[in-house]
Protein backbone atom coordinates (compact mmCIF):
# COMPACT_ATOMS: atom_id res chain seq x y z
CA UNK A 1 0.00 0.00 0.00
CA UNK A 2 1.33 3.44 -0.88
CA UNK A 3 1.45 6.31 1.58
CA UNK A 4 -1.20 8.17 -0.45
CA UNK A 5 -3.55 5.16 -0.35
CA UNK A 6 -2.89 4.73 3.38
CA UNK A 7 -3.68 8.38 4.04
CA UNK A 8 -6.89 8.10 2.01
CA UNK A 9 -7.92 4.96 3.94
CA UNK A 10 -7.20 6.58 7.31
CA UNK A 11 -9.12 9.73 6.41
CA UNK A 12 -12.11 7.69 5.18
CA UNK A 13 -12.23 5.68 8.40
CA UNK A 14 -11.75 8.84 10.46
CA UNK A 15 -14.77 10.37 8.75
CA UNK A 16 -16.87 7.34 9.80
CA UNK A 17 -16.35 8.13 13.49
CA UNK A 18 -19.25 10.21 14.86
CA UNK A 19 -18.25 13.80 15.72
CA UNK A 20 -19.26 13.46 19.37
CA UNK A 21 -16.44 10.94 19.88
CA UNK A 22 -13.92 13.36 18.36
CA UNK A 23 -14.93 16.26 20.61
CA UNK A 24 -11.83 18.03 21.87
CA UNK A 25 -9.52 16.54 19.24
CA UNK A 26 -7.70 18.94 16.97
CA UNK A 27 -7.21 16.30 14.34
CA UNK A 28 -5.71 13.19 12.87
CA UNK A 29 -2.14 13.19 11.59
CA UNK A 30 -1.20 10.53 9.06
CA UNK A 31 2.58 10.55 9.08
CA UNK A 32 4.84 8.83 6.59
CA UNK A 33 7.57 7.76 8.99
CA UNK A 34 7.81 4.71 11.21
CA UNK A 35 7.74 5.05 15.00
CA UNK A 36 9.99 2.38 16.60
CA UNK A 37 9.21 1.41 20.18
CA UNK A 38 12.15 2.60 22.31
CA UNK A 39 14.28 -0.27 23.57
CA UNK A 40 12.49 -2.93 21.50
CA UNK A 41 14.22 -3.48 18.15
CA UNK A 42 11.79 -4.49 15.43
CA UNK A 43 8.70 -3.31 17.37
CA UNK A 44 6.76 -0.31 16.07
CA UNK A 45 4.00 1.95 17.33
CA UNK A 46 1.21 2.05 14.77
CA UNK A 47 -0.44 5.08 16.34
CA UNK A 48 -0.33 7.45 19.29
CA UNK A 49 -2.67 9.71 21.17
CA UNK A 50 -0.87 12.99 21.64
CA UNK A 51 -2.08 14.96 24.65
CA UNK A 52 0.27 17.59 26.07
CA UNK A 53 -1.61 17.62 29.36
CA UNK A 54 -2.76 20.70 31.22
CA UNK A 55 -1.14 23.93 30.08
CA UNK A 56 0.09 24.51 33.63
CA UNK A 57 2.09 21.28 33.46
CA UNK A 58 4.19 21.99 30.36
CA UNK A 59 3.09 25.41 29.18
CA UNK A 60 2.01 24.06 25.78
CA UNK A 61 -1.19 26.02 25.70
CA UNK A 62 -2.88 25.80 22.32
CA UNK A 63 -1.09 22.62 21.20
CA UNK A 64 -4.22 20.52 21.59
CA UNK A 65 -4.99 16.83 21.40
CA UNK A 66 -4.25 14.76 18.30
CA UNK A 67 -4.13 11.21 17.04
CA UNK A 68 -1.17 10.18 14.90
CA UNK A 69 -0.92 7.15 12.63
CA UNK A 70 2.51 6.05 11.36
CA UNK A 71 2.44 4.65 7.83
CA UNK A 72 6.04 3.47 8.08
CA UNK A 73 5.18 1.40 11.15
CA UNK A 74 2.25 -0.26 9.40
CA UNK A 75 4.51 -0.94 6.43
CA UNK A 76 7.16 -2.46 8.72
CA UNK A 77 4.72 -4.94 10.30
CA UNK A 78 2.61 -5.73 7.23
CA UNK A 79 3.10 -9.23 6.01
CA UNK A 80 1.26 -11.68 3.81
CA UNK A 81 -2.49 -11.28 4.31
CA UNK A 82 -2.15 -8.07 6.35
CA UNK A 83 -5.60 -6.46 6.60
CA UNK A 84 -4.75 -2.78 6.26
CA UNK A 85 -8.29 -1.53 6.79
CA UNK A 86 -8.86 -3.62 9.93
CA UNK A 87 -5.50 -2.65 11.42
CA UNK A 88 -6.00 1.07 10.74
CA UNK A 89 -9.53 0.89 12.15
CA UNK A 90 -8.42 -0.93 15.32
CA UNK A 91 -5.55 1.53 15.81
CA UNK A 92 -7.86 4.52 15.37
CA UNK A 93 -10.31 3.07 17.90
CA UNK A 94 -7.51 2.35 20.36
CA UNK A 95 -6.18 5.90 20.17
CA UNK A 96 -9.70 7.32 20.31
CA UNK A 97 -10.27 5.37 23.53
CA UNK A 98 -7.15 7.04 24.96
CA UNK A 99 -8.71 10.39 24.06
CA UNK A 100 -12.09 9.63 25.58
CA UNK A 101 -10.51 8.29 28.76
CA UNK A 102 -8.36 11.41 28.97
CA UNK A 103 -11.47 13.60 28.76
CA UNK A 104 -13.05 11.50 31.52
CA UNK A 105 -9.95 11.73 33.72
CA UNK A 106 -9.29 7.98 33.38
CA UNK A 107 -6.10 6.11 32.55
CA UNK A 108 -7.33 2.51 32.28
CA UNK A 109 -6.02 1.97 28.74
CA UNK A 110 -2.68 3.57 29.58
CA UNK A 111 -2.30 1.08 32.45
CA UNK A 112 -3.34 -1.81 30.15
CA UNK A 113 -0.81 -0.71 27.50
CA UNK A 114 1.98 -0.42 30.09
CA UNK A 115 1.22 -3.87 31.52
CA UNK A 116 1.16 -5.39 28.03
CA UNK A 117 4.52 -3.73 27.28
CA UNK A 118 6.03 -4.99 30.58
CA UNK A 119 4.82 -8.53 29.83
CA UNK A 120 6.25 -8.32 26.32
CA UNK A 121 9.62 -7.16 27.68
CA UNK A 122 9.62 -9.94 30.34
CA UNK A 123 9.00 -12.49 27.57
CA UNK A 124 12.05 -11.15 25.75
CA UNK A 125 9.97 -9.61 22.96
CA UNK A 126 8.09 -12.81 22.23
CA UNK A 127 4.44 -13.70 22.51
CA UNK A 128 2.87 -11.18 20.19
CA UNK A 129 3.18 -7.43 19.93
CA UNK A 130 2.82 -5.27 23.03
Amino acid sequence: MTYAAFRELAERLWDEIPPEFKRGLQGLHVLEEARPEPGLPGVFRLGEYLDPGPPSLFGWEGLGRHIALYYGSFLAVAGEGFDWEEEVWQTLLHELRHHLESLAGRDDLIREDLERLRAFRRAGGRGGPP
